[in-house]
């Protein structure tokens, strides 16, 4: 491996190859990037408690930032401030925004850190002038962001060891750093702290195997709300009177749904019921008005986003009119109660916030960030295409397919991580470059998917990945047998889960692909459970197996023991602060490839994590991915990997 690291530029992501690209179209994409592809992103609104102020996530400035500026009240565009606030460390190592929010007395930012856009995330108090910094567990090896207490004295964080898989769940005392641990183990959250600041719920376990334990402060009692503990979806949140909880969960259903649970003084949380939820479509977010008397809810309709408002009195529900995204990744009450402040994107439309108004007729949805519209007019939206698994299990996802196209086309299958998440009408540079150049993409939803359910969102777990696995070669079967793709010009390419996923059809169905590009893509997963972070690695053993109760499996399921089937040329595209999916499970497979005389491209990027945040990153990785499929799937040649 040390020969590999030394094949890196220094200073700079490059492409590390042996050979040039095949017959690279450099003349058509070497010139500037399409600036409607790489728009500044605005995510996460979140109103102060006065509701002056708004605090939302934003790249203008290359990168994932914290952004505060004044609300205006009457509805209007809010006015950019000049500088996000000082959230990068000491090092020149960029630390990245992930989460924000207001302290409860609106004296606080809390901000959930990425170094490097890796895994060993920090926790760090900002005022909202940016003068006072405060670092929560500074020493730690990783930091996550919970909830705060309603008097804003205490934060829930928790805190990962170096060695354990689990996280210690403890409230903070902001006045003084003292904490107090409530409990531990994989993937722990503070969710929700009561009113009188003698109750809080945490969320604790394996992915899929998720359960919310209730704390009694005064007594030290602690009671499982859910029983079962097998929620993929598990959080929690204090009504306004503290005699109710609403919890979020899919544990008491196929879907995840709305509960409350009574809360009675000393007495046991009662059982839960739903008091919002539908048998075909999953709940994706809630949020709460100040005022404890409304609920939004955020629906997932085969992918795209309906919200309804919900009066937690009546139960009555009302639809809300849609934001100009088809879908909503965050949602927040004005403090007045008057709006809903809505994150949301689209094919065609860049992340953005927009104003939904829910006490006039008058102009209900007004952008809030940013003021004006972006050009985005000659992007393409897709269509929802389904087909069948190999078994019969109907499956879907969404083909993008080139303007003016007529019959068969040069296609990309684009597999999506997790596998717990889900393919969705977002914006996606990427697939609008490939576009452009006439290759369609079709980016499915195998089984493991969320989204349709927890039967469905479960259906890959261990040995049942194989059969996942060929969902990828039914996807390709539905394309080809509808004459919408050309056989011979597919090409297969994912991140995360979907690069792993790349892997394994590249080996098992050499025959299909003519290219590929893995993005951090676990190649082993032996070295996986090795080098990645203990919490990950905890977390993921009800997924993908234990590493050794179930090491026969795993090592069958890996694609680095079959990488002498890879025939397509192959791009492997990772980020030296990847702790998730470590940089090792990127070399291996290109050494493996190398070993037998094969040519595979090696992306790296030296400032990144398991995702590419930089805006300059983004540009380079869109441009270099197009150039490569474009020169296997546009152009005549050979294959080699």
């Amino acid at each position: 491996m040390a020969g590999l690291r030394a094949e890196r530029a220094p200073q700079t992501s490059d492409v590390v190859t042996e050979a040039d690209f095949v017959r690279r179209r450099m003349d058509r994409l070497s010139g500037e990037h399409d600036p409607a592809l790489f728009a500044t992103a605005y995510s996460c609104p979140i109103p102060s408690p006065d509701g002056r102020m708004l605090a939302w996530i934003s790249d203008r400035d290359g990168r994932p930032r914290a952004w505060v500026a004044q609300l205006p009240p009457d509805g209007s565009a809010v006015v950019e401030p000049g500088w996000p606030l000082p959230t990068d460390g000491e090092d020149d190592v960029p630390w990245d925004v992930q989460k924000i929010t207001w302290s409860p007395d609106g004296y606080w930012l809390a901000c959930q850190l990425a170094p490097g856009g890796g895994e060993r995330t920090r926790v760090r108090l900002i005022s909202p002038d940016g003068s006072q910094i405060h670092d929560l567990a500074p020493s730690a090896p990783a930091v996550t962001l919970g909830s705060w207490s309603p008097n804003g004295r205490q934060l829930g964080i928790t805190i990962f060891g170096a060695v354990s898989g689990d996280g210690a769940a403890s409230l903070v005392d902001v006045r003084d750093g003292t904490s107090t641990m409530l409990t531990s183990g994989p993937a722990a959250l503070v969710c929700a702290i009561s009113g009188d600041g003698m109750r809080a719920v945490v969320r604790v376990g394996r992915r899929g195997a998720r359960r919310l334990e209730h704390f009694d402060l005064r007594s030290g009692r602690c009671t499982e709300l859910i029983p079962g503990g097998d929620a993929n979806v598990a959080d929690a949140r204090f009504g306004i009177t503290g005699g109710q909880l609403f919890v979020h969960s899919d544990a008491a259903g196929e879907r995840p749904a709305l509960l409350a649970v009574g809360l009675n003084g000393d007495a046991e949380p009662s059982l839960p019921y739903v008091i919002a939820g539908r048998d075909e479509h999953d709940l994706d977010l809630v949020s709460l008005d100040p005022m404890g008397a409304r609920a939004a809810l955020v629906w997932n309709v085969d992918g795209r986003s309906e919200i309804e408002l919900l009066d937690l009195r009546s139960g009555l529900t009302e639809p809300l009119p849609g934001p100009p995204g088809d879908v909503v990744t965050g949602a927040a009450f004005t403090r007045d109660g008057r709006a809903l402040l809505v994150g949301n994107e689209g094919p065609t439309v860049p992340p953005t916030i927009t104003r939904i108004a829910l006490d006039t007729a008058d102009d209900p949805v007004t952008p809030l960030l940013p003021a004006a519209p972006r050009d985005a007019g000659h992007l393409v939206d897709p269509v929802l295409h389904h087909f069948p698994g190999e078994d019969g299990l109907p499956l879907s996802g969404w083909l993008f397919r080139p303007t003016g196209a007529f019959g068969s086309t040069p296609t990309l299958i684009w597999l999506h991580g997790g596998p717990e998440a889900q393919e969705r009408p977002i914006f996606q540079p990427l697939f609008q470059a490939l576009l452009a150049e006439g290759v369609a993409v079709f980016a499915p939803n195998v089984r493991g998917s969320g989204g349709y359910g927890r039967t469905f969102s479960q259906a890959d777990d261990l040995e049942r990945r194989f059969v996942a696995i060929t969902d990828v070669r039914a996807a390709v079967t539905s394309l080809v047998e509808q004459g919408l793709t050309d056989p011979g010009r597919i090409g297969v390419s994912g991140r995360s889960y979907g690069g792993y996923l790349t892997l394994v059809a590249l080996a098992w169905f050499p025959e299909l692909f003519r290219v590929g590009v893995d993005v951090c893509g676990i190649s082993d997963f032996t070295t996986f459970y090795e080098q990645t972070e203990p919490w990950i690695a905890a977390a993921a053993v009800t997924k993908y197996g234990d590493p050794e109760a179930h090491a026969t499996l795993l090592r069958e399921l890996s694609p680095i023991h079959s990488a002498d089937r890879i025939t397509a040329p192959l791009l492997v595209v990772h980020g030296a602060y990847d702790t998730n999916v470590p940089i090792v499970e990127a070399e291996q497979i290109v050494e493996a490839l190398r070993d037998r005389g094969a040519s595979p491209g090696f992306l790296l990027f030296d400032d990144e994590g398991h995702e590419v945040h930089s805006t300059a990153n983004r540009v380079l990785f869109v441009r270099e991915v197009v150039r490569w499929v474009t020169g296997h799937l546009l152009d005549v040649g050979e294959q080699t990997a």
